[in-house]
């Protein structure tokens, strides 16, 4: 019987890391300071030595990161927030927390981020409609490609939106000479445990040069409070533990070449797979962080139960857009309205792809795509 292979192997990442994180655990555990405790402002100052960022805000999660980020910018009822489609629903949640809008846009089909042209066309038509404001933009880097800032900025700038970037899934990716964290006004990340840098649990990041935003969000992150302890605004509890900032720490030192990996890992795939699937776009002067290796083909389930019959895990993100999915439909045009994400979702497919992964199992994988397609 084959033994099926993990999707992401967190297992042989830490025991590559076991002697420092369990060095790092150990100190949190000897010095008792589990929520704030001195690896928190240790892995702030690392993130924006690592990012380029002015300022990095630790959050407990990706989600938390998104709404914290609208509520600083005073985001609320009457504002239109565009969003793409095909993305995973905390992106477009947070919108309907602070009680605003979303509004889906339509994506590329060869990066899978934001069209800037149907971003235009989706400000147009809230400005048509007169009932909501255009506030802000949410555009995904998705499975770690930095979306195309240059040209969703010119239009933010041209109906003055907010623009705050999703990079759950790209945070160590670079757009030009500037890496993920300085590509729009507000950045921000998660470091769930099968992001390219990850940590043991739920956790969070937000990158700003605004000094200001950054201490408005720091707030927000601890209830409202100032330093004084006086609740001076609505807040919340979005703290990083002091346990996920030691694991990150230790992550953050072989985040370079664990990046490279991935890269490496990814051109591997490129050169198997070429003529055989859609492969995933490479822009130039773009890095991507290879969050996920997605393939576009026909008969994707198909193809994806072929491969899990050889023990080969194959994932799906996303199986419908959010304009069709139960929560947003009341925001979305219904079916058809969204032609590329909703083709994506049925012909997308993701292969395993992680520092860890050797390159004969590559080999291994792409050779039963191919087998399977013929």
């Amino acid at each position: 019987m084959t033994t099926p292979l993990p999707f992401v192997d967190l297992k042989a990442q830490y025991a590559r890391l076991k002697p420092r994180m369990d060095a790092r655990m150990r100190a949190v555990l000897d010095h008792g300071q589990f929520i704030l405790g001195p690896e928190v402002v240790e892995l702030e100052a690392e993130l924006v030595r690592f990012s380029g960022a002015a300022h990095a805000i630790t959050v407990s999660s990706g989600t938390v990161a998104l709404t914290i980020s609208l509520m600083a910018e005073g985001i609320g009822p009457g504002d239109a927030v565009f969003v793409p489609a095909f993305t995973f629903a905390a992106t477009a949640g947070p919108v309907l927390a602070v009680g605003a809008t979303p509004v889906f846009c339509d994506v590329g089909a060869d990066t899978f981020n934001m069209d800037p042209a149907d971003l235009e066309r989706a400000v147009a038509d809230v400005l048509a409609g007169g009932s909501l404001r255009p506030r802000a933009v949410i555009p995904v880097d998705l499975f770690g490609l930095p979306a195309d800032y240059a040209a969703i900025n010119a239009v933010a700038d041209a109906h003055g939106l907010f623009v705050l970037a999703d990079a759950a899934q790209s945070f160590g990716a670079s757009r030009g000479a500037s890496r993920v964290g300085r590509l729009a006004a507000v950045t921000t990340t998660s470091f769930f445990p099968s992001k390219p840098l990850g940590c043991y649990g739920d956790g969070g990041a937000i990158f700003t040069d605004d000094a200001g935003l950054a201490e408005v969000m720091r707030c927000i992150r601890v209830h409202g409070q100032d330093a004084d302890g006086a609740c001076v605004r609505l807040g919340m509890n979005g703290r990083l533990d002091t346990l996920q900032a030691a694991a990150l720490l230790v992550k953050l030192e072989a985040f370079e070449d664990e990046i490279q990996a991935r890269d490496s890992l990814a051109r591997r795939y490129d050169r198997a797979l070429r003529g055989a699937v859609t492969l995933p776009a490479r822009i130039e002067g773009a890095a991507s962080a290879w969050a996920h290796y997605s393939i576009v083909v026909d008969n994707r389930d198909g193809l994806r139960d072929a491969l899990a019959a050889r023990g080969i895990p194959a994932r799906v993100y996303y199986p419908s857009p959010l304009h069709l999915q139960p929560a947003f439909r009341d925001y979305g045009g219904g079916p058809g309205s969204l032609p590329v994400s909703e083709e994506l979702s049925r012909r997308i497919l993701s292969l395993p792809i992680y520092p860890d992964l050797d390159e004969a199992t590559v080999d291994r994988i792409s050779d039963a795509v191919i087998a399977a397609l013929k």
